[in-house]
C-alpha cells in the first residue's frame, strides 16, 4: 500500500488480520481510487469495498455489476431461470429420444440437423449436475449438567498478562465470540480450556459428560503420503449420525464433497481449503458436545462456509468461535468475550456488530465531550496566561512530538523493508500504533497550552 498502486491485486487480504486492521483496511479500500481485484471469502468486506464480482462456477465466468447482496440475489434469479430452461429441455429430449430409438438414417441433411439437435439438448440436460452440499449431521455426545467453570483463572508469559483473575460458568448451548487483536492471547485461552496449557494459579473443572471438538489455526498434522480416506479410517471406519443411521467413511466424506476419486488422493495433492474441510471432518465425526473453532474460515470457499454456518446453527451444544470474519461471528454468536490486553476480558452480551455500533458511539460521545471541554477552557481561559510549570510542559511537548514523529518515520520505513517476516511486522505495527496514539495525545495537550501561550 506505501507503494501507491494504480492496480492493487488481493487474494484472501483478511486471512489473519485482526478485525480492528480490517476495518482499516476496508475503509482504506473505499477511500482509495484503486483498482482492485481481489479474492475473498470475507463476505462484509466484499459487499462494502466491491462494486463488480466475477464468480466462477463450472468452467464459466459470470460477471455481476455491483456488490455481494446484489450477486447473491442475481445468481439466485440465474439458477432458477436454469432450472426452468433444464426443464423444458429435459420434456423435449424426450420426444426427440424416441425418435432417435427408431434408428434414423442420417442420409438426408432434414434427419442430420435433428441428430446433431438430439445431442445439444443432452449436451444441456446433463449439464445439470447435482450439486455437491456439505452435510454435518453427525450425531452429538449427550451433554450433562455442569459443562465448564473458570474461578480466579491466571496465565502471564513473563510481562505479557493473558488472563487476570478469569470467572466464567459455561451453560447448556452457548454460543461465544472471542474477538480481540493479534496476541492478546484468544488462542491460549482456547489452549488453556481445552487443558493444552496450564494456568499459573486458578480452577479449571470440566464436566464429566464433555466432549471437546478443538478446531485450531494450526491443523494437524497429516502425513503427505496417506489417501484422504485413510485419514478418516484412522479415526473410525463407520460414523453415527444425527438419527441414528451409521455410515462409513466414504459416504460422510461424499458429503463433505471429497468425491470418490479424491477420497484416493494423497493428503499432498490437496488444496489448502481442502486440507482445512478434512481437517474439520476430523474433529466433527468424534460427536463433540463442546465446539471450539479457531479461525475456521480460512482457506474456506463460501459453499463451505454457508453449509458450516447452517450446521452450527442446528448444533445444541455449547460452542466458542475465535474469527475475524465478521459475518460469521454475526451469525453464529450472541455473546462477546473481548479481549482487551493485560489481561482484562470484558462481556458483552451482544453480537459483533451490535458491538461495535455502541463502541463507535462512545468514541463518538468522547469526542464531542474532549471538543466542549477544550471550548469551555477557552471560554474560560481567554485571558489565561500560561503558568511556569505550564509553559516548561508545553516547551517539552514540542520536543516529545518531534522525537515521536522521527521514531514513527522509522518504523515506517521497516515496515516498507519486502523481507520483513510475520512477527516482526506484527511488533512494530504495534509499536507504530502506540506511538501514533501518544503524538496524538500530546498533540492535543500541546493545541489547548498553544492557545494560552500567544
Amino acid at each position: 500500500l506505501l507503494d501507491n498502486p494504480e492496480l492493487l491485486l488481493l487474494d484472501e487480504p483478511t486471512n489473519h488480520l485482526d478485525m480492528d486492521m480490517i476495518e482499516w483496511l476496508e475503509k482504506y479500500l473505499q477511500q482509495q481510487k484503486i483498482t482492485l481485484l481481489m479474492v475473498t471469502h470475507d463476505r462484509y468486506f466484499l459487499d462494502r469495498v466491491c462494486n463488480h464480482i466475477i464468480e466462477l462456477e463450472g468452467g464459466k465466468l459470470y460477471h455481476h455489476r455491483g456488490n455481494y447482496a446484489y450477486f447473491i440475489e442475481k445468481r439466485a434469479e440465474r439458477e432458477a431461470a436454469f432450472d426452468v430452461e433444464i426443464s423444458k429441455a429435459g420434456k423435449l429430449l424426450k420426444k426427440e429420444l424416441e425418435w432417435m430409438r427408431r434408428s434414423p438414417k442420417a442420409r438426408t441433411t432434414k434427419s442430420k440437423s435433428r441428430i446433431s439437435s438430439f445431442y445439444k439438448i443432452k449436451e444441456k440436460v446433463d449439464v445439470k449436475k447435482i450439486k455437491k452440499e456439505l452435510q454435518l449431521e453427525v450425531k452429538m455426545s449427550r451433554i450433562g449438567g455442569k459443562i465448564l467453570e473458570l474461578k480466579k483463572v491466571y496465565k502471564s508469559y513473563g510481562d505479557l498478562e493473558i488472563l487476570k483473575g478469569f470467572d466464567y460458568t459455561f451453560k447448556k448451548g452457548e454460543r461465544i465470540g472471542i474477538i480481540g487483536k493479534n496476541g492478546v492471547g484468544k488462542s491460549t485461552f482456547l489452549n488453556i480450556i481445552t487443558q493444552k496449557e496450564t494456568t499459573d494459579s486458578g480452577k479449571i473443572n470440566i464436566g464429566e459428560t464433555i466432549v471437546y471438538g478443538y478446531f485450531s489455526q494450526q491443523g494437524i498434522k497429516l502425513k503427505e503420503d496417506k489417501r484422504v480416506i485413510e485419514v478418516l479410517k484412522d479415526i473410525a471406519d463407520v460414523i453415527v449420525m444425527a438419527d441414528g443411521s451409521k455410515i462409513r467413511a466414504s459416504q460422510l466424506l461424499q458429503h463433505f464433497m471429497f468425491t470418490p476419486d479424491m477420497q484416493y488422493t494423497y493428503v499432498s495433492k490437496l488444496s489448502g481449503g481442502e486440507r482445512r474441510r478434512l481437517y474439520l471432518l476430523t474433529v466433527l465425526m468424534k460427536n463433540p458436545n463442546f465446539l471450539i473453532l479457531d479461525e475456521p474460515t480460512n482457506d474456506l470457499d463460501l459453499l463451505t462456509l454457508n453449509k458450516l454456518e447452517e450446521f452450527l446453527l442446528q448444533f445444541k451444544g455449547c460452542l466458542i468461535l475465535v474469527s475475524h470474519d465478521r459475518y460469521f461471528m454475526d451469525k453464529l454468536t450472541d455473546h462477546l468475550f473481548v479481549f482487551k490486553g493485560n489481561g482484562i476480558v470484558e462481556n458483552h452480551y451482544c453480537s459483533y456488530s451490535e458491538y461495535r455500533e455502541k463502541q463507535q458511539l462512545e468514541e463518538k460521545e468522547t469526542k464531542k465531550a474532549g471538543k466542549a471541554t477544550l471550548e469551555k477552557h477557552k471560554t474560560e481561559n481567554i485571558k489565561k496566561k500560561l503558568s511556569f510549570k505550564e509553559k516548561y510542559e508545553y516547551e517539552q511537548l514540542e520536543k516529545d512530538i518531534e522525537k515521536l514523529e522521527l521514531e514513527k518515520k522509522d518504523l515506517e520505513a521497516q515496515l516498507n523493508n519486502p523481507n520483513l517476516d510475520f512477527e516482526s511486522m506484527n511488533e512494530i505495527t504495534t509499536k507504530l500504533g502506540d506511538i501514533i496514539a501518544q503524538i496524538d495525545q500530546k498533540s492535543f495537550r500541546w493545541i489547548e497550552l498553544d492557545e494560552f501561550s500567544k
